[in-house]
């Protein structure tokens, strides 16, 4: 196990005029045996932070270390790490076995080792009865366990997931994440998950990085990212559905935008007079969206609380001790 420390990392593609910041001055600490999810839009830089820690990437300022050692010059067989792709990348032609076994036989370890470790590994990941299959005959869900364990066969520091779960069905998703999270509790290596999915991110992640736009908007917990959001980007991004960002209302100061999660939004006799857009079925609730002068709201109700139509007139009150405030010029947090 290893810890990875970024230093003032920056990734810059082009020259001169021509510029393109892609990683901005990073600098986060990751502890040893620590499961920190990378999240944050298309475009943000997720896998290029994950590719320059493999070596794939080449930085463009700063350092990288792993173990306390500086790898910016290493190559990528030098800095053992083992990546998971979003493609599973299995030889069809090869058995399971196979599959698991080849980095180890490249590396020649010795044959009895080498079944050792496979049998383990495939023990743990369940898929011990297809060790002789070829991945044609595998599931979307199974391929990624093969995946996954040739990663684990070879014992790295560092476990480097770059989307892994974005070809698979909402319940092989779910299925797999607890697999995952299965996997680290028993292995404890120090692993960075890159996914644009906040429900993998908040499921998965000890701590997340939120990057925008190359930059950190926020490390820390599920918990302190989703109760405590850094800026209002981090608010409107980490939450299904995002908090609500309400400018121009009684209460708030010029230049502040002020945020409440649809959950903290109570329907009542008093409060807020708004009215009903539209209305989500989601079973065990329902969003209702609602409008208040210029600000559009998202309240969240369980189904069987009250009767709501659309069109309706609607009181609503926000809990005083969940109201959030940001700048509005910066999008940071105040207070």
């Amino acid at each position: 196990m290893a810890s990875i420390k970024f230093q003032n990392v920056k990734k810059q593609y082009g020259s001169k005029d021509k510029v393109i910041q892609v990683i901005r001055d990073l600098t986060v600490n990751i502890d040893d045996g620590e499961f920190v999810v990378v999240v944050g839009p298309s475009g943000c830089g997720k896998s290029t932070l994950l590719r320059m820690v493999a070596g794939l990437e080449e930085i463009s300022g700063g350092t990288i270390s792993i173990d306390s050692q500086v790898v910016n010059d290493l190559e990528p067989a030098e800095r053992d790490i083992a990546m998971v792709f979003q493609n599973y990348a299995l030889y069809p032609h090869m058995s399971i076995f196979e599959n698991m076994s080849y980095g180890l036989k490249i590396a020649k370890l010795p044959k009895d080792e080498i079944r050792r470790r496979v049998e383990k590994v495939s023990e743990i990941l369940e898929i011990t009865p297809y060790l002789q299959r070829k991945p044609g005959a595998l599931s979307g869900g199974q391929r990624q366990r093969v995946a996954m364990g040739r990663a684990i066969v070879r014992e790295p520091k560092v476990f480097l997931f770059d989307e892994p779960l974005s070809n698979l069905d909402a319940k092989l998703r779910a299925q797999t994440r607890l697999e995952i999270q299965k996997l680290h509790r028993e292995l404890g290596i120090t692993s960075l998950f890159v996914t644009h999915d906040q429900v993998e991110a908040m499921t998965l992640a000890e701590r997340m990085i939120v990057l925008n736009a190359g930059m950190v908007e926020q490390f820390g917990t599920p918990d302190e990212v989703y109760h405590k959001p850094a800026s209002a980007f981090v608010a409107s991004f980490m939450g299904s559905p995002p908090m609500n960002l309400l400018t121009d209302m009684p209460g708030i100061m010029s230049g502040e935008i002020m945020g409440i999660r649809p959950e903290h939004l109570d329907i009542g006799n008093t409060g807020w007079d708004v009215s009903v857009e539209a209305i989500e079925m989601l079973g065990a609730e329902r969003l209702v969206y609602c409008k208040w002068g210029s600000n559009q709201l998202i309240v969240r109700v369980h189904a069987d609380d009250i009767s709501i139509a659309v069109g309706a007139r609607l009181f609503i009150k926000p809990r005083e001790d969940k109201l959030h405030r940001f700048d509005q010029a910066t999008g940071k947090r105040i207070g």
